[in-house]
């Protein structure tokens, strides 16, 4: 039949000549019915007409490459599309697998029921509208991200420079030390300090914007990034990667992974938590003699009740009593003058306990401050 606007397009692959023709006449009435009688050949007709196709129905057997072959080529190539799988063969296995990797919709058995076949084909391509549905969603956060993105981008990177300025004016017009009382202001040092401090905090919220923006990204299938990291290896590596350490805080920092595991949920945000975690501990080594912070991961012990666990120890001036009692459940900091407001930790633990986890601070004065993000 000829296409409309309006029409739902649907390709069934048969490497039975005959099949697609009964197909076809059978089924296509309201469809237009696109055919092809291999795995290469159904390739081709996507290659020319994915953007109309809404379901595939595929045979399991043909020669060349069976039904499970192309559903994976759809499932990458054109999520969009729902796919049925059509078998004549009771195949425990495979009919497993194609569900377990969610690459099949529903799967129909030969000889099936032209009302079979309809009924599921209305099912597809509800499913269908849901997934177009979601793309769109997507699609218009990626775009209110990106937005975002650049509105933040400009004024820190602005913020960023202004600040550097500031400090080569102040080493360049800086006397001796001698001469400081008499010829500048006591506060004049404090200034250069302020303008590293400013810089440092602006080239943290670059890098986080920027890593977190092409981390949903890749969440969302946006077709030309990098894969997102989904294990507990990949996420620290990418924060040593992306992280804005000044060479002198590179030399701190150390990481181990004793038992790599998988991060499936919210992989992007738990980046995020090991961000915010190294950015306060490296502020409280400022004035540390010998300097260390070390991230580790692997099993967690089996007093938590968790399975994994990400720990963040620093050998720096620790965390007072009264402090750390509130640290997840009310807005304290120790960086009110850099403008903290305390919700760093309450925001990290959020993060953690919507997917089952947990955040666990141990810190005392003069021993340092040792954060174990467990995982279920």
């Amino acid at each position: 039949m000829n296409a409309t606007p309006d029409t739902v397009t649907i390709l069934y692959v048969d490497d039975e000549v005959q099949a697609c023709k009964w197909f076809a006449r059978t089924i296509g009435a309201g469809y237009e019915v696109l055919t092809a009688n291999s795995v290469d050949e159904a390739k081709a007709v996507l290659h020319d007409a994915h953007e109309r196709i809404s379901v595939v129905l595929t045979d399991f057997r043909m020669p060349g490459g069976d039904g499970t072959e192309l559903l994976r080529f759809i499932d990458a190539e054109y999520g969009d599309i729902a796919t049925i799988l059509v078998t004549a063969y009771a195949d425990k296995d495979l009919l497993i697998q194609a569900v377990n990797t969610g690459r099949v919709f529903k799967i129909l058995e030969k000889p099936y029921r032209p009302e079979d076949v309809r009924r599921s084909l209305q099912e597809a391509l509800a499913l269908r509208q849901d997934r177009l549905l979601r793309t769109q969603r997507l699609m218009a956060i990626d775009e209110t991200l990106a937005f975002l993105a650049h509105e933040l981008n400009t004024p820190l990177a602005a913020i960023s420079n202004f600040a550097r300025g500031i400090r080569m004016r102040v080493d360049q017009a800086m006397p001796s030390p001698e001469a400081l009382p008499a010829m500048l202001p006591a506060s004049f040092p404090e200034i250069g300090r302020a303008a590293d401090r400013v810089q440092d905090n602006a080239r943290y919220c670059l890098s986080v914007i920027a890593t977190f923006l092409n981390s949903v990204r890749n969440t969302y299938g946006k077709p030309g990034t990098a894969a997102t990291p989904s294990s507990a290896d990949g996420l620290i590596r990418s924060l040593f990667d992306t992280y804005p350490f000044t060479n002198a805080q590179r030399e701190w920092v150390s990481y181990r992974v004793e038992q790599d595991f998988p991060i499936p949920t919210l992989p992007n945000c738990v980046m995020l938590v090991l961000s915010s975690l190294t950015s306060n501990a490296l502020h409280a080594l400022r004035h540390t003699g010998a300097p260390r912070l070390e991230i580790v991961a692997g099993n967690a012990p089996e007093a938590t009740g968790a399975r994994h666990m990400i720990r963040i120890e620093d050998n720096g001036p620790g965390i007072a009593p009264d402090v750390l009692g509130r640290l997840t459940i009310d807005p304290v900091t120790t960086r009110a003058e850099e403008g903290g407001n305390g919700m760093g930790m309450i925001f990290c633990t959020r993060i953690m306990q919507s997917f089952g986890g947990a955040i666990a601070i141990e810190s005392a004065p003069s021993a340092g401050t040792r954060v174990t993000l467990t995982f279920p």
